[in-house]
């Protein structure tokens, strides 16, 4: 009995190699039993990729079986895809594996549902025992482990394999040549399963019983040699620590190896080990050297220890991330530090609180995902003991679950967070206040906790300003879910309403009885200058009026600025810019905006692919932050 298998993947980005397909398809032909019966297809698709068209690729391949990959980004198109196919071809099999459908099959299959199946673990052992079954033409679903099933009106459940803990039992898909003649523009790569950590809101060491299984590293760096050699641009790292094992050093130098003689892969992102920052940032330095990254990620997901309490995460310690983040600085790598919003434990104050501590610590940039509660987790089974609420992102393809509330934090408390990093991202990582809002806070004069939230709420009365009610829309409709949304507010204030923002913020200053004190005035007025541009693009004069320092030269990327005695020592002793106290009079400073690996502005791309680059250079924000150069001290003005 010959049985036609689709393998159908549905993942974020266009061109992504279809990983899990592979590996199953690598497992399945080791059986000499069924291997030679099955013909295979795959079907690799961005989950925005036309409905419609996607039905018709997969009916067209008349199969027999539709394995499907499943996770919350492409849920509802799966579901979707799943009516239809039933519909019109309810002869064939359909299984479904991943994290949003393991343990939920009645949330997607009535009662009585013949010919639907999902895999409740690791898809290698179950499927091949699946298809093993099917291919008898007199299946037994009882003898497939890890499998839930409707049989009748009866739920059935079988007891699940035991892990692999000799991942090389699973063949490469690369080696196998699965993936030959597939033209890929971005590829996720595993190393190893497992996570050590129990982090209640994640998946990973919730499925993994916290043991961490490699592949055999010969046998990761040819995978890895086939992806440089086939011309993938980026890779995603998708160990769940990467850098905890000390061969992750010596693999990452193979990727720049790789990168040296083929040119490819042109870039690297990954999930860096929260419990050897010294390790990760080798690996990064080496990365930035080989030029595939330019930032490294810092995930503290809370600074709140009742947080950490409530989600079984502790994290690195504060003196070593404050050192994480000099060494980083020295080095010139940007880094960006990660928080989730709202774990069960915090709360509105002790989430601000540790937004205030971060930019106290010199934190690059920060960012803040909205809180998913994500299926299998153990926050998902304790949800109503943690008081957790949640809301479905209004969203046609993906299935995606926000926390909105929880024990400690209301729906209005929710709300205030999300203007709270809003206010965050505008005037500490865009650096529209920067400078002002150290010296305020090293002087006592506004802490960043208050300086911040009284932004929050200026913004919230100003619906008058495209920014604020782009702020206040995203707000109502859980926007901050977008992966761009951040990437849209950075468009916004380094581009396209620069001088809206500029007039936005000296009102807010007016407001809160600030633009009248010199000092800080004058460092607002260096914070307009100073502002980075996302794009290779000219400079232009700030849209308020300058009182304290004077633009006296300006070309295409470059400001001439004369900066007062006082206000220059004073911005000399905020940063490391490099610039010497002025000996007498004012100083003359060269600002230079040209930036590293800026791209010029992409008029005739969406916004929601200029916001993706925005919100990468963000991660990466020492590629676009002026340098400063003291030129002379500034001549007297003239009499």
């Amino acid at each position: 009995m010959t049985l036609r298998v689709a393998l159908v993947e549905l993942p974020l980005y266009d061109n992504t190699l279809p990983l899990t397909s592979g590996y199953l398809q690598a497992y399945v032909r080791q059986d000499p039993t069924i291997a030679g019966a099955i013909e295979w297809s795959i079907h690799a698709r961005a989950a925005h990729h036309p409905r419609e068209s996607l039905l018709a690729e997969l009916l067209e391949a008349d199969a027999d079986v539709y394995a499907i990959s499943c996770y919350l980004w492409n849920m509802r198109r799966i579901r979707w895809l799943l009516d239809h196919l039933r519909a019109r071809r309810p002869d064939a099999h359909l299984i479904l594996g991943g994290p949003q459908v393991m343990e939920h099959l009645a949330d997607y299959v009535q009662p009585g549902t013949a010919n639907v199946a999902i895999c409740n673990g690791e898809g290698e052992r179950t499927f091949a025992a699946y298809l093993g079954q099917l291919h008898t033409g007199q299946p037994d679903l009882s003898q497939v482990p890890g499998l839930s099933y409707q049989s009748g009106d009866t739920l059935v459940t079988t007891e699940k394999p035991a892990r692999i803990k000799d991942l090389d039992e699973v063949p490469s898909p690369f080696a196998a040549g699965i993936f030959d003649g597939g033209e890929y523009t971005f590829a996720v790569v595993e190393t190893n399963r497992g996570c050590p950590f129990r982090c209640s809101y994640c998946y990973w060491g919730a499925a993994t019983n916290d043991k961490v299984y490699s592949w055999n590293v010969a046998r990761v760096e040819q995978d890895l040699t086939w992806i440089s050699e086939h011309g993938v641009e980026s890779i995603f790292i998708a160990d769940a620590n990467w850098g905890a094992l000390p061969r992750d050093v010596e693999l990452t130098r193979h990727i720049v190896r790789c990168k040296e003689r083929n040119g490819y892969p042109l870039m690297v992102s990954m999930q860096a080990a929260k419990n050897r920052p010294d390790r990760v940032t080798q690996i990064t330095e080496i990365l930035v050297d080989g030029g595939l990254l330019a930032s490294q990620p810092v995930s503290l997901q809370t600074l709140s220890p009742l947080a950490l309490k409530a989600v079984d995460r502790t994290n690195i310690r504060e003196t070593t991330y404050v050192q994480l983040q000099s060494t980083l600085r020295e080095k010139r790598i940007s880094s960006y530090t990660e928080l989730i919003w709202p774990l069960p434990g915090e709360t509105l104050a002790s989430f601000q609180s540790g937004i205030g501590r971060l930019c106290r610590s010199g934190a690059d940039a920060i960012v803040t995902y909205p809180q998913l509660l994500l299926r299998n987790t153990p926050m998902e089974q304790h949800r109503e003991a943690l008081g957790i609420r949640t809301e479905r992102v209004a969203d046609d393809i993906a299935e995606a679950d926000v926390v909105v509330q929880t024990s400690s934090v209301s729906r209005p408390d929710f709300d205030a967070g999300i203007w709270f990093y809003y206010a965050t991202v505008v005037l500490y990582n865009a650096r529209c206040a920067f400078y002002l809002a150290r010296y305020a806070e090293r002087e006592g004069k506004r802490s960043y906790e208050h300086f911040l939230g009284a932004a929050a709420r200026y913004f919230q009365r100003r619906q008058d300003v495209d920014l604020c009610r782009f702020f206040a829309d995203s707000v109502a409709q859980l926007a901050s879910y977008d992966i761009n949304n951040v990437g849209k507010v950075l468009h916004q204030l380094l581009r396209s309403h620069r001088a809206e923002v500029d007039r936005l913020l000296a009102d807010f200053l007016r407001d809160e009885g600030l633009y009248g004190d010199h000092r800080l005035r004058g460092l607002f007025e260096l914070d307009l200058i100073a502002r980075p541009y996302v794009y290779r693009e000219p400079v232009v004069r700030p849209a308020v009026e300058l009182t304290e320092v004077r633009i006296v030269g300006q070309d295409r990327y470059h400001y001439l600025v004369d900066v007062p005695a006082d206000l220059a020592e004073t911005l000399a002793g905020l940063d490391r810019l490099g610039l010497p106290a002025p000996t007498a009079g004012a100083l003359r400073v060269r600002v230079d905006h040209l930036g590293r690996r800026k791209m010029p502005y992409p008029r005739h791309r969406s916004l929601d692919h200029n916001a993706s680059y925005c919100q990468a250079m963000m991660n990466r924000l020492r590629d676009i932050l002026p340098t400063w150069t003291a030129l002379s001290p500034a001549p007297a003005p003239a009499r």
